[in-house]
């Protein structure tokens, strides 16, 4: 005896679940790949600290998605299996649930893996990196507090950094007048010194009316942003503070946004 329509649409949203679950750990796979990425960048935040290898969410990652995949495959051939057997009036309870099963201990395998994964991570150490970033941005607004400058930590080089920077100076329309090469004007007399440069840049059409308000803001005009290494060789950007030169100068405060601009600059080259 042949199913029922019952038994047909039973069996189709079964295999809709299935599917659906395929998709899950596929998702859940890519999110995990990436997860190693994430513990990465606040690893680098502890340069104190022995470096980690995190690759292996990588392979969890990947783990997932073919288990997923494996999933859809595997269900699409259950289905198909599951339809014969309601052509043919087989009973659909003779034989065991093994994708289920199958699933199920993959599940719990890759589970535990995940669990000694988050173990070996430390998350004591990742709050500590994120302490550590806060209190890095404290010092720099303490600085600027008592000498106007404001200091951020870069993520590369000196050199990618200026790099980055004349790029999003090209691409808002923001004239560079030049960089100076200040560790490389050192070498040049036979002095050693840690990458250094300046960026000197500005925009006459918000720059002119600053210098109209207050002539004495041209001593600090055009605006520029310092990029150098400190000793350990990490890269540090530093600016005058827009509060800073507002106060030193005496400008309206509707002119400010003048020169705020450098602010989000430096946070865009700090990324």
């Amino acid at each position: 005896m042949q199913g029922s329509a019952s038994d047909y649409l039973a069996a189709e949203r079964t295999f809709l679940a299935w599917i659906r679950t395929g998709i899950a750990l596929m998702g859940l796979g890519f999110v995990l790949a990436r997860f190693g990425l994430f513990l990465r960048e606040f690893n680098r935040l502890e340069p104190e600290l022995p470096a980690k290898s995190f690759g292996i969410s990588l392979w969890m990652g990947v783990a997932l998605i073919v288990l997923g995949v494996a999933v859809c495959l595997l269900s699409m051939l259950r289905h198909l299996r599951m339809l014969k057997q309601l052509q043919s009036g087989e009973s659909l309870f003779a034989g065991r649930p093994r994708l289920a099963i199958g699933v199920a201990s993959a599940l719990i395998i890759l589970g535990l893996i995940m669990a000694g994964y988050l173990i070996f991570a430390n998350p004591d150490t990742l709050m500590h990196a994120s302490v550590k970033r806060e209190e890095n941005m404290a010092t720099s607004m303490a600085t600027n507090a008592e000498n106007g400058i404001v200091r951020l930590p870069g993520n590369h080089s000196v050199d990618e950094t200026v790099a980055k920077l004349q790029g999003i100076l090209q691409a808002k329309g923001v004239k560079l007048f030049t960089v100076v090469d200040h560790s490389g004007e050192a070498a040049s007399v036979g002095l050693d010194m840690p990458n250094t440069k300046l960026l000197i840049f500005g925009n006459p059409k918000a720059g002119t009316p600053l210098m109209l308000a207050s002539p004495s803001v041209a001593l600090d005009f055009p605006l520029k942003i310092l990029v150098a290494e400190d000793a350990a060789g990490k890269t540090w950007i530093s600016y005058n503070s827009p509060a800073y030169l507002q106060a030193r100068h005496g400008l309206p405060p509707e002119l400010l946004p003048n020169i705020a601009v450098i602010e989000a600059l430096a946070v865009k080259a700090a990324e």
